[in-house]
């Protein structure tokens, strides 16, 4: 940990109650869902993805998406509520609701854009620049539209995906207006030189300022080598899902994100002030797991317990102070 005394934090985004339950069996319902959400807020969560503003005719778990949004706002002032919306229909709709950041899938892979949302490429950068455009009619507080480039590190469909291809990809996003541009690992594939190389590649391309989140499945127990990669090159805003849930529906192979907990354990020890007390939530995710029984949840440190060695970076950071004074 640094010990200059300089304030060092992490944004981390909870995205389970969106990717996490679009790939769960059962649907969750609606008011454990806020239960769930009030959990993890009260632990200490300050950005969450909750719902996915899509038909549910596609995606039945999201079909409350709307109700979720407004609820959580209401019920949490102070957290980041964010949505997922593939289109310009979802994004209206989304807005509506209160999300304040919307995120945008777009496939750095051509097969899997036509498989989740039934477009090319340039028809979805087409989308967002029409999502950007109703943005900017929604006032001082409109919504943050983020670019999420998807399959950015592999696809099952197509196989590898260019790097040269990511970056043409988030240039164009930020050229149509995208505030932020985020990229995904949804398969799992990528490897720390690999997530090196891509990030410092999109920082160049649409600035650090610009460069949003790191979102990481854990399909090959990848995930926190990928993430200390990210923070090695200085991402500071990360997705992860309490319990290892999620994956795409769309993209054969895709299974859960990085766990919560274990993510919060390596950033906290690291050094990096996260906000959210682990203990708590471990409790939130013992929650989960009585609301979703038919589900099993990954990540090893609530198997393992919480060390008696772990120390927040925030107190730890408290304690070397007061002893320097």
């Amino acid at each position: 940990m640094s010990t200059d005394g300089k304030h060092r934090t992490v944004a981390l985004r909870e995205v389970g109650p969106r990717d996490g339950l679009q790939m769960a069996k059962a649907i969750m319902p609606t008011a454990s869902k806020l239960a769930w959400i009030d959990a993890m807020a009260t632990a200490g969560v300050s950005e969450m993805e909750v719902a996915s503003f899509v038909p549910p005719s596609i995606m039945p778990q999201m079909a409350d998406a709307a109700e979720v949004t407004r609820a959580v706002r209401q019920r949490h002032p102070a957290l980041t509520v964010i949505a997922l919306a593939p289109n310009l229909r979802g994004a209206q709709n989304a807005a509506a609701a209160g999300a304040q950041v919307i995120v945008v899938p777009v496939s750095a892979s051509e097969a899997h854009s036509r498989a989740n949302v039934r477009r090319s490429r340039d028809e979805q950068v087409a989308e967002v620049a029409r999502i950007t455009a109703l943005a900017a009619t929604l006032g001082p507080d409109r919504p943050r539209i983020e670019a999420g480039i998807s399959t950015a590190f592999g696809c099952s469909l197509q196989g590898a995906v260019p790097e040269d291809d990511v970056a043409r990809l988030a240039s164009a996003l930020a050229e149509v207006g995208a505030d932020t541009v985020s990229l995904a690992d949804t398969l799992g594939y990528a490897v720390p030189a690999q997530v090196k190389r891509l990030v410092r590649c999109l920082r160049a391309e649409v600035g650090a300022g610009r460069f949003g989140h790191l979102h990481l499945h854990d399909t090959l127990g990848m995930a926190l080598a990928n993430a200390y990669a990210g923070l090695e090159e200085g991402v500071r805003g990360f997705d992860a899902a309490l319990g290892g849930l999620g994956g795409c529906p769309f993209a054969p192979g895709s299974v859960g994100n990085a766990a919560t907990e274990d993510l919060v354990y390596l950033l906290e020890s690291e050094g990096h002030d996260t906000g959210i007390d682990l203990p708590g939530l471990i409790a939130a995710r013992a929650l989960l797991a009585d609301l979703l029984p038919s589900e099993r949840l990954h990540g090893r440190l609530a198997a393992a317990g919480v060390p008696r060695t772990y120390h927040p970076a925030a107190a730890a950071r408290a304690s070397f102070l007061e002893a320097a004074h």
